[in-house]
Parts: structure tokens; C-alpha cells; sequence
């Protein structure tokens, strides 16, 4: 690794704790930060299979405002918020993409999906990076509630910055791409609305994108189940519970098991590794049984989090703007 890439490393890595520290420091209040998933630590484990991988960066185009760690929530001093890309040009309304980030449900923080969302200004949508409560903070439901939180926040402020409230899209990756799927697959299901935040308001969104996240956490192929007692696996931190002690509480945490025939179009962009798309197949046989539209990809010889990499971010990016053009019918 040369003396370059490692500065760019050192440069991320320091701006995400930065922006972490800060908050703690702001909300009072010292919030548990898992870094076991980052920018420099994703890099690091690319680059030994893929040498010619180079990190996506942050870089504001010129015809978009950024409003940055606007909050949208708070549990008293403890504050949520996110980044905000809006296309300067205010002589109507855009579609909106709201991003979340992975990292296992217990790491990685917005900072990761703000290259993307930029991209997304540049091309005509209001786009939002969201933070969330990682299972060291709170266990489920607390990260769905937090993230149709940011939906509401968006529906409020949509005359302020120019939204268009009928054209709402949810992307997440990995982790958060489970996240985006069971915020999506849960419109109108009571239990994952934030506590008393503009109940008058619905956080229903128009359309999903999946890129790499598992889709049923019950499946053989998720590995996501507990393998040494003593050493707890992510879902199980998420959920609070293993699967042996409550398998109907990661039953209802499965995208899957919401699907019916009122739901919205999803496109799902994965790579080649099964168990970072379980449930995928069985969830598209319910699609079809329902008539609901989708579209799949698979960017071969890839790593998981390709999408934060060139040179697989502009396929992957293309894919996600083709199909969001078409469900929104987008010139």
C-alpha cells in the first residue's frame, strides 16, 4: 500500500471519529462507537484480493448545497442527524433518496454513504445520508423507527427544500440495505413508527434499492445465525436475542416476511456471495406472485462492499439511477 492510499486512509478514518467525538461531546452524552467497520478497514481487506480497487471520495459538485449533520431527532440530549444534498436549481421539486449506511448493524456511520448521496444531487435528486442507532445503543425495532423518522423529517421539510413528497426512495447497503428493505416493506405497519413524531405524517416511501443486504435473516444461507455461545453474531446483538431463544423476532426483522400485494418496487444489486442476499430468491417469487415490479443485478467478482470502490461504484451507481428514473417516470 503506497504512502498516498495510506495518508487517504488515515484522513477518512480521522473524519468519521472527528464527526463522532463531536456529537458525543454536543449530546452530553457518550455513545458506545464500534469501528470495527470503517472506510480504512473495508480499504484494507479490498485491496489484498483487489489491488487496483480505489476508495470513492466525498466531492461536492458545483450545482449542489450540502447541509451538513442537520438534526432530525432526538431522545431527549441524544440527537440524530443527517447530510443533506440538494441541487441548487430551486424551480421545482425533486425526488428524494434517502441513504443508509452498513457496517453489521453495530458500526460504520453516514459518512460512508455521502459520496453516493452528492451523486444523487448532481443528477436531479434530494438526497440524505441518515444516521441511526447501532445495536450498541438500542436494539431493534430502534433503527427502523429512527430511519422512517428521517422519512417523516423529510415529508416536513419538503417545502423548505423543494421535495417531492410522492417520489420518495429508501437505499441502504449491506446492513443497511436490510434496514431499507423492512423500512420500505413495513408502509402502514404501526409498530415501526417513531413515538409521538408527526403522527399525522406517514413515513411510507415509494421504492426500495437492496445493494448486497440480506433479505431473510431465517435463511440457511444468512450465516447470521450464532455458531459459539459466548460469541454473539450480529443479528443477535441487533435483535437483542439469538435465533434459538426467539426465532419469531428475527422472523419479523426479515424483509421477506412483509411482502404483500400492496407493496413497492425494489431493485436489488448484489454481489456474488450468497449469504449477503439471503432470502433474495424467495422474496423475488413473491414479487412475481404478487405482481410487484423489480429488477435484479449481480456484479461479478466483486467484494461486498463493492459500492464504496471503483471500479464497481459507477456500475452500481448507473443501476440504482436507471431504475429510480424508471419507477419514478423521470425524463
Amino acid at each position: 500500500m503506497n504512502g498516498n492510499i495510506r495518508i487517504l486512509f488515515f484522513l477518512l478514518t480521522l473524519w468519521q471519529f472527528n464527526f463522532i467525538f463531536a456529537q458525543s461531546l454536543d449530546s452530553n452524552k457518550i455513545i458506545s462507537v464500534d469501528t470495527s467497520f470503517t472506510i480504512y478497514s473495508a480499504a484494507a481487506k479490498v485491496v489484498k484480493d483487489f489491488p487496483y480497487a480505489k476508495l470513492v471520495s466525498p466531492k461536492l459538485p458545483a450545482e449542489v448545497d450540502s447541509f451538513n449533520n442537520v438534526e432530525f431527532l432526538n431522545y431527549g440530549k441524544r440527537k440524530l442527524r443527517l447530510d443533506l444534498f440538494v441541487p441548487k436549481n430551486k424551480e421545482k421539486k425533486y425526488p428524494a433518496v434517502i441513504l443508509v449506511h452498513g457496517g453489521g448493524w453495530h458500526s460504520g456511520n453516514k459518512s460512508h454513504q455521502v459520496p453516493m448521496a452528492m451523486d444523487f444531487a448532481s443528477k436531479g435528486f434530494i438526497a440524505a445520508a441518515v444516521e441511526y442507532r447501532l445495536s450498541d445503543e438500542a436494539v431493534y425495532p430502534a433503527a427502523v423507527k429512527d430511519l422512517k423518522a428521517s422519512i417523516k423529517w423529510m415529508k416536513v421539510n419538503s417545502e423548505k427544500y423543494g421535495i417531492d413528497t410522492s417520489k420518495i426512495a429508501i437505499l441502504g447497503c449491506s446492513a443497511g440495505a436490510q434496514l431499507a428493505s423492512l423500512v420500505g416493506f413495513s408502509n402502514n405497519e404501526s409498530e415501526y413508527e417513531p413515538d409521538d413524531f408527526f403522527p399525522e405524517i406517514s413515513s411510507d416511501v415509494h421504492a426500495v434499492v437492496n445493494i448486497d443486504g440480506l433479505l431473510d435473516f431465517t435463511s440457511s444461507e444468512s450465516k447470521e445465525f450464532d455458531i459459539e455461545p459466548d460469541k454473539p453474531r450480529s443479528a443477535h446483538l441487533w435483535f437483542g436475542s439469538s435465533y434459538k431463544n426467539n426465532p419469531e423476532l428475527w422472523k419479523k426483522g426479515s424483509p421477506y416476511f412483509h411482502v404483500d400485494e400492496k407493496d413497492i418496487p425494489i431493485v436489488f444489486i448484489n454481489s456474488s456471495i450468497p449469504h449477503y442476499h439471503a432470502g433474495r430468491d424467495d422474496m423475488i417469487k413473491k414479487l412475481d406472485k404478487f405482481n410487484i415490479y423489480y429488477e435484479v443485478y449481480t456484479i461479478e467478482n466483486t467484494p461486498h462492499p463493492f459500492w464504496l470502490f471503483h471500479p464497481w461504484y459507477a456500475e452500481t451507481f448507473g443501476f440504482v439511477e436507471s431504475f429510480l428514473k424508471n419507477v419514478f417516470r423521470l425524463n
